[in-house]
């Protein structure tokens, strides 16, 4: 679930036409603009402040920065775009288009939430995610602190805890099993999924207890933090820490008008934008990046698929330039080349 991050300082935004937009300032929107500022290309990020890794504590599994604030990562990264020439505006996009192409190179529209109006040759969508959490009472407030998804972005932290998997459904056998490498006190609640006796074996081979009776509602400690589930029969099951597998959804609002084809998930896992090599899609000059086409990818992954996508525009925009180029040269010399000579009048200059 998004939260939103104390505003930062928004750049003036640029009357001309840019090389790039970029929806979302998150590490694959950040280090996308990065490629393309260090390229020398004119870009513009513009982020709405809502990450999806805002409620927790840290980043982890990046190297040399495990553990930083995702606050301060994405104003690191915001710095670095600035250093090198790029854009960034703190705002929301509420319309992207296609515009009518421009000397044959294509052109977009981004109309952002305060009435402003961006115009670039190419687009990356960056994002990200939200994660849509059963409707379970309790559990929401506790949402990226003691209630947990992923086993490599939190594991370490909550290692050797008494922790409780929420399933949901076939993901979370999956989840279960990553999860009792953390601890040894493991607690299945099956809420209503199916279980089939291979599983049950799996399970109690690795002691992990099951759990069938319905979950009731999340218990929230007297000092915060999670105390336990209570059960429909009235029963409370100590835990301090519980894993759920979200439904995640790409973040596609404001994008409808581009026509970008986007692909579900099996299993109700979620739904993403589809793309092909480096992040491209079906609709020329747009690209998509980190966790709105990669649902599950980590900010390492996502920032690196963001630095490829740029690089891709780059090499897109470097041919448009020469394609460009190569016809102002072909059109200059139409005008100035001397009337041609009649048929009649012409001479055939033999070619040694």
């Amino acid at each position: 679930m998004p939260a939103s991050q104390s505003a930062y300082r928004s750049d003036e935004l640029p009357g001309k036409t840019v090389d790039a937009v970029v929806v979302g300032g998150g590490a694959a929107g950040l280090n996308g603009a990065l490629m393309l500022a260090r390229s020398r290309r004119s870009v513009v990020v513009v982020d709405s402040g809502t990450p999806r890794n805002a409620p927790a504590e840290g980043v982890h599994g990046l190297l040399g920065l495990d553990g930083t604030p995702p606050a301060e990562l994405l104003e690191r990264g915001r710095d670095e775009v600035r250093r090198f020439g790029g854009t960034v505006q703190s705002g929301e996009v509420v319309k992207a288009a296609a515009d009518p192409s421009a000397g044959g190179d294509l052109r977009f529209s981004v109309a952002l939430a305060d009435g402003g109006t961006l115009r670039a040759r190419r687009l990356l969508v960056a994002t990200g995610s939200r994660d849509v959490l059963p409707d379970v009472s309790g559990l929401a407030e506790h949402w990226g602190h003691s209630v947990v998804h992923c086993p490599y972005c939190h594991g370490w932290e909550v290692r050797d805890e008494p922790i409780g998997v929420l399933a949901v459904g076939p993901t979370s056998i999956h989840q279960a099993i990553l999860f009792r490498q953390l601890t040894d006190n493991l607690v299945y609640f099956t809420s209503g999924t199916r279980l089939d006796r291979d599983t049950r074996e799996r399970f109690a081979a690795r002691n992990i207890c099951l759990v069938d009776t319905p979950v009731d509602e999340v218990v929230t400690a007297e000092g915060g933090g999670i105390a336990g589930v209570r059960l429909t029969d009235g029963r409370l099951i100590r835990r301090r820490v519980l894993a759920v597998a979200t439904t995640m959804q790409a973040r596609t609002e404001g994008l409808e008008d581009l026509g970008l084809p986007m692909q579900d998930l099996p299993n109700g896992m979620g739904r993403h934008f589809a793309t092909g090599m480096a992040g491209t899609t079906q609709v020329r000059g747009v690209w998509v990046a980190g966790n709105a086409t990669d649902l599950t990818a980590q900010v390492g992954a996502s920032a690196a698929a963001g630095a490829l996508a740029g690089a891709h525009m780059n090499a897109d925009l470097a041919t448009a330039d020469t394609e460009a180029a190569l016809t102002t040269v072909h059109r200059d010399i139409a005008h100035t080349r001397p009337p041609a000579r009649s048929p009649a009048r012409t001479r055939c200059i033999p070619i040694a």
